[in-house]
């Protein structure tokens, strides 16, 4: 009994303190982009300003607009989290998991957000500490955590992960398909989602095994007849673009490149005005098809 006593007290350390969102008050955004650490170096501000006036980037027809207004409110939440993939979101336990629950030993945060869940001025939080990322519950995933009833209710998602799978799906198209299969039985059922692989990187080895692995996980979102609607970070325009120009990444004091995986924002802007019509259709694709008929 001791034992077990024990025990339970070392696991409600290690995992972060799950409120009633009820209770607190949470208010579910109506747009959620999720992401890997992508969105903290560049793309996170882009993600929020192309959402929230989509209006603008993506000029409705009569019958798209009359579908957006199920988004008007433009309530945005914008949320990249370190070291994470796809299965970081699905699993129950171990490693994945850990990458979104695990206090950073060394910074004490592991997420970078945007828009209506963080007003404070500062981007930098820690997941399962807030109101906002109750995303950390013994036995069940972030996914299925979020998603709950009573918390986060969106109607659009938009996951945007590849970097951090590029082995583990280059290198095995069951695995990628595993990981969708996971993603589409946890995903709350009827609301409308996008899946975009993140941007390329400057590297052109780094980029051709991500593009290999593109192929394996598009290939898995088609084959098992998922919902969301599939659109390719990695095609010829956008590698040509971030592929061997530094003036889209960190560089150090003598200008070389120091970070080859992290586009910078300037980086992101040239992104969306590439991908803008791909991630435009899959919107109102999305949006469309999520709509009650009648």
């Amino acid at each position: 009994m001791l034992l077990k006593i024990l025990r339970t007290a070392a696991l409600s350390l290690c995992l972060p303190v799950l409120v009633n969102a009820q209770d607190a008050g949470f208010d579910s955004p109506s747009i959620v982009i999720l992401g890997d650490s992508q969105i903290p170096f560049g793309s996170g501000p882009v993600f929020l300003e192309f959402f929230e006036n989509i209006k603008t980037h993506c000029p409705p027809t009569p019958a798209q607009a009359q579908n957006l207004e199920v988004l008007a409110d433009m309530k945005v939440a914008v949320i990249g989290v370190r070291s994470t993939s796809l299965h970081s979101w699905t699993a129950r336990m171990g490693r994945a998991k850990g990458a979104i629950c695990d206090v950073d030993p060394k910074w004490k945060v592991n997420a970078g957000t945007y828009g209506f869940i963080n007003t404070t001025g500062n981007k930098y939080k820690q997941i399962g500490q807030g109101d906002a990322y109750q995303f950390c519950k013994m036995d069940k995933s972030a996914f299925e955590t979020m998603f709950r009833p009573d918390y986060y209710n969106p109607k659009l998602i938009l996951l945007s992960f590849l970097g951090n799978s590029a082995k583990r799906w280059a290198e095995d198209y069951e695995t990628a398909r595993e990981d969708v299969e996971k993603m589409n039985a946890q995903l709350p059922a009827g609301t409308a989602c996008i899946f975009m692989t993140t941007a390329p990187s400057y590297s052109k080895k780094i980029t051709d095994l991500r593009i290999k692995a593109q192929a394996n996980v598009k290939r898995a979102f088609a084959e098992t007849g998922s919902s969301c609607s599939f659109v390719e970070g990695a095609t010829p325009e956008t590698v040509a673009a971030n592929q061997g120009n530094k003036h889209y990444f960190r560089v150090n004091s003598a200008g070389k490149v120091k970070d080859p995986y992290h586009p910078n924002t300037k980086a992101a802007k040239a992104f969306f005005m590439i991908e803008m019509d791909d991630i435009c259709t899959a919107v109102y694709d999305q949006i469309g098809a999520a709509m009650p008929e009648g």
